[in-house]
């Protein structure tokens, strides 16, 4: 079952790049007592998730700061060297924390699972954005399939 609105975020954890190396981030840390908006991307690199989803949390992180957004995170079914190489890539720095959840573990405990076998791509996540305050979802932005509207940086502030 998909988590709603109202609901607590749930426990677990996803892979994050540390100075030292792969680290872990407990996903009470990332929401305990903050508002954080977090999307999720159905793969690193791939082209809507480069062109558009992740640049727009860039060019909006002052944007959602200033509407009291704590922490912008992206999210893929993909791995922490992945994910790091991605915003790397695509100049995040601190802009967007990027999380790794390597093998859908989270993804699947939200209930928002893909299956995009018949695209080679395994199992992966949904694209979508939650808006999470002190844990609990406020609100909740799932695409269509093949859709990108709802989870854009521009609609999730339009709705803040």
């Amino acid at each position: 079952m998909a988590i709603k609105v109202g609901d607590r975020m749930p426990e677990g954890s996803f892979g994050v790049m540390t100075r030292e190396g792969p680290g872990s981030m407990a996903a009470a840390d990332l929401f305990r007592g903050k508002k954080v908006v977090l999307f999720a991307v159905p793969g690193a690199f791939t082209p809507t998730c480069s062109m558009n989803h992740l640049p727009g949390y860039l060019e909006h992180a002052a944007d959602f700061r200033a509407r009291g957004v704590d922490t912008i995170a992206c999210m893929a079914v993909n791995d922490t060297f992945v994910m790091n190489a991605w915003g790397k890539d695509r100049q995040v720095g601190d802009k967007v924390v990027m999380l790794a959840d390597g093998n859908g573990a989270y993804t699947k405990a939200l209930g928002l699972e893909l299956d995009a076998t018949g695209f080679g791509m395994g199992h992966r996540s949904q694209r979508f954005a939650i808006v999470v305050h002190d844990g609990v979802v406020k609100q909740l932005h799932v695409e269509a399939p093949r859709e990108f509207k709802v989870s854009s940086a521009e609609h999730v502030l339009e709705n803040l």
